[in-house]
């Protein structure tokens, strides 16, 4: 128990919170003192709670507000984070948990938790709250305790079994910046407007780095290079300020894996960019497939062991991650999800594509940034081209204070890089219209609403096409391996004048370095207009501004955005009539006052917590109903907060890369001689050939036999393959509609 305290100390050490980390490490398993545990570790009698043991001793010894801190994380450190007060999430409620327990008296040796455990700034400073302060620092001393006992178990092992653990990286953030500033010298003296205001916007987020951590914003333009110039003032922040990471949050998995790359080349190094999210592939190289079935039983002794780790606890200098796998885990009352979080503190985190918070859980997540830049020594960046109106500046009531813009002039920067013209079209444009608009262009981009729009819009492009080939499709229906083939080829032709008439989602409004002269975007939020605008003329080739069409599709054509984005539209629609420049910033912040004023403060905290005929609206409101007593609601807070409220569920679709064309039989065989907990490997490889369905589609897929489980007895739902391959098309990926459909031939 030393060691796990004294791990737990450095571990929390970032925000003053290390004496109680240490008290909390030295009594996590109190209990196991406990004679029956003895008995039960000796395989003499049943299984032992022995978790709460140590959560009552510290209640009692260091009193009603310290000492039930502590016993949160340390009655938890198991099971995860109960509710204080009521049962829910399959836990007991933390006073149930007390009162059921009389803990073994500790000897004198065992006992070696300090008598009294003191918290220093800057965790209790100014504008600490019981509401919020206090539940978000007992999750993160219950991050350190997680870390803590976890790294000592590994350490543990592996001293038994005379191994080492390859962790960490050796680069430190000064190391990193001087192979970001070589990078950046390669496009010193390039000419064009253009990379003159990229430059200008470089050197101004590089001069604010120097100022005290906080709150920040980079309100850049698209194309204006912001992604480098973040890394670049996140980089010499930290090094200045003697902050330990640099935390890249982005809201699309696509664009993370883009980023990712774009940060490993500029920085010369893989093993210093931790990539997280659901989909990541652990896989040791471009031979991964052919290797998967030992991989998966050879984990330890290779890189694969060494990214998983680093995934466990953010173990790296660079992280990218997700919005969701983020604000989730700050929120999250279990353990895997908690461990990392103390790696939050004393960190420069950037919000990439900041307006694409949750409208749902705006208001907690504004707190959550607000608390880690008031008491946890991190700065967060709001990067966007369309600024959300979530600062107390912009007349947002409740919003961040005290935000530090770090573009210069954004409003002249808009001026100098607008480089197109949007035109909305005021009939609406049927998909025939539409199409033949489409195909009178040899370049053009056409963004869509919904995945089955773009389908169907291809296909009658593509009908009308002598070349049918030059019409493309992007969207999730195709796999990662499958997308990312597909953008090196629209790519090339773009570069070499080849005709493309693409359709897409809004899967390439973000991270995409598209460049069309002529864009069409059907009516959606102006923060996505903003966005498709940004992947025509975007370096400002074109001799005259690119062209941007905004248009809606007639009643009854089942085009309209998906419910949750119908209001964005909406809102749009009401802000253009009004407003000239539609991509103006006074348009924007237009746009996201009416769209938060239209909603309500209580529609912009609006999960509901708890379970029976009333739970709690709000998690805001939940925190303050519940703070008396410190009764907080972790487990029905962590079930309530779900940025996917219906998570899809993967299928293994039959594509062959050209480089690879076996690659999926040949992992699927590999799974055929493995046992379930020998799968890891395996699943790795074929993340790049999932798509990712509604689980209604999937269970309609298996019950016509298109699809079917891998071992289901074995693995369980892990692993469904398609068997009618004709429903994963070259060119649309896959087509759901009906399971049944065979020899699936779109042109």
């Amino acid at each position: 128990m030393k060691a796990v305290a004294s791990k737990a100390a450095e571990l929390a050490a970032p925000f003053g919170g290390g004496g109680v980390a240490e008290a909390m490490g030295a009594l996590h398993d109190a209990g196991k003192a406990n004679p029956a545990f003895q008995a039960y570790i000796r395989g003499l009698g049943p299984g032992v709670d022995h978790s709460t043991a140590g959560a009552v001793i510290a209640a009692e010894r260091y009193g009603p507000v310290l000492g039930r801190m502590m016993a949160f994380g340390i009655a938890g450190h198991h099971a995860g984070l109960a509710n204080g007060r009521i049962p829910g999430g399959g836990l007991s409620s933390l006073n149930d948990r007390l009162a059921g327990c009389r803990p073994h008296r500790l000897e004198p040796e065992q006992d070696v938790a300090p008598a009294g455990a003191d918290l220093s700034a800057p965790v209790l400073s100014e504008g600490f709250s019981h509401s919020f302060s206090l539940p978000f620092l007992i999750r993160m001393l219950f991050s350190c305790l997680i870390d803590a006992d976890r790294l000592e178990t590994e350490r543990f092992y592996a001293e038994f079994r005379k191994e080492e653990v390859d962790r960490g990286c050796p680069l430190t953030i000064g190391d990193l910046r001087g192979r970001l500033d070589r990078h950046l010298s390669r496009f010193e003296g390039e000419s064009g407007p253009v990379n003159a205001l990229r430059a200008e916007v470089l050197a101004a987020a590089r001069a604010g780095s120097e100022q005290a951590p906080g709150l920040f914003s980079l309100t850049v333009p698209t194309g204006g290079g912001k992604t480098l110039a973040s890394l670049a003032f996140a980089l010499d922040h930290a090094e200045r300020h003697n902050l330990r990471r640099v935390i890249y949050v982005i809201p699309f998995t696509s664009i993370v894996e883009q980023t990712a790359d774009v940060f490993r080349t500029a920085l010369g190094d893989r093993d210093a960019v931790q990539e997280h999210h659901s989909g990541f592939d652990f896989g040791p190289g471009p031979d991964k497939g052919k290797r998967a079935a030992d991989d998966s039983e050879e984990e330890g002794r290779d890189g694969i062991a060494k990214l998983r780790r680093a995934a466990e606890n953010w173990d790296r200098p660079i992280v990218v991650t997700t919005a969701v796998q983020f604000f989730e885990s700050l929120f999250s009352n279990r353990t895997s999800p908690c461990r990392k979080l103390h790696a939050i503190a004393g960190s420069v985190v950037i919000l990439d594509e900041a307006q694409t918070l949750p409208l749902k859980y705006l208001l907690p997540c504004l707190e959550a940034l607000r608390e880690l830049a008031r008491g946890y020594r991190t700065s967060v960046v709001l990067c966007t081209a369309t600024q959300p109106a979530v600062t107390v500046d912009s007349g947002f009531k409740g919003g961040l204070e005290r935000v530090r813009e770090l573009a210069p002039d954004p409003q002249g920067l808009y001026r100098r890089l607008k480089r197109v013209t949007v035109e909305r079209i005021r009939e609406p444009l049927g998909d025939e219209e539409l199409a033949e608009r489409l195909r009178a262009e040899r370049q053009v981009l056409c963004i869509v609403n919904n995945r089955r729009h773009a389908r169907d819009l291809l296909r009658q492009v593509a009908n009308g096409l002598n070349e049918p080939r030059s019409a493309r499709h992007l969207s999730t229906c195709l796999c990662a391996a499958h997308r990312r083939a597909e953008l090196a080829a629209i790519r090339k032709d773009l570069k070499s004048g080849a005709p493309v008439r693409l359709v897409a989602t809004s899967l390439v409004e973000a991270g995409v370095d598209f460049s069309f002269p002529t864009v069409y975007r059907a009516l959606a939020g102006l923060d996505s207009i903003a966005q498709a605008a940004g992947r025509c003329n975007r370096n400002g080739e074109l001799p005259e501004p690119g062209r941007v069409f905004v248009f809606s599709s007639p009643e009854g054509e089942n085009r309209k955005p998906p419910p949750e984005l119908s209001q964005f539209a909406e809102v749009a629609a009401s802000i253009l009539r009004t407003h000239d420049d539609p991509l103006g910033l006074d348009t924007i912040r237009a746009y996201f006052q009416r769209l938060y004023w239209q909603r309500g403060r209580e529609e912009l905290d609006a999960a509901l917590v708890g379970e029976g005929a009333e739970p709690i609206k709000g998690i805001l409101e939940a925190l303050r109903l519940y703070q008396r007593g410190q009764d907080y609601p972790f487990a029905d807070i962590a079930k309530a907060f779900r940025i996917i409220e219906s998570p899809l569920v993967p299928v293994i679709v039959p594509y062959g890369p050209a480089d690879d064309p076996d690659a999926v039989p040949r992992l699927l065989r590999n799974l055929d001689h493995v046992s379930a907990e020998k799968t890891g490997g395996i699943a790795r490889a074929l993340q790049p050939y999932l798509v990712q369905i509604p689980r209604s589609a999937r269970n309609a897929l298996i019950a016509a036999g298109a699809a079917e489980y891998v071992r289901k007895g074995e693995f369980g739902e892990q692993f469904v393959r398609l068997v009618n391959d004709d429903l994963y098309h070259p060119d649309v990926g896959l087509d759901w509609d009906d399971p049944t459909f065979r020899n699936l031939d779109l042109f």
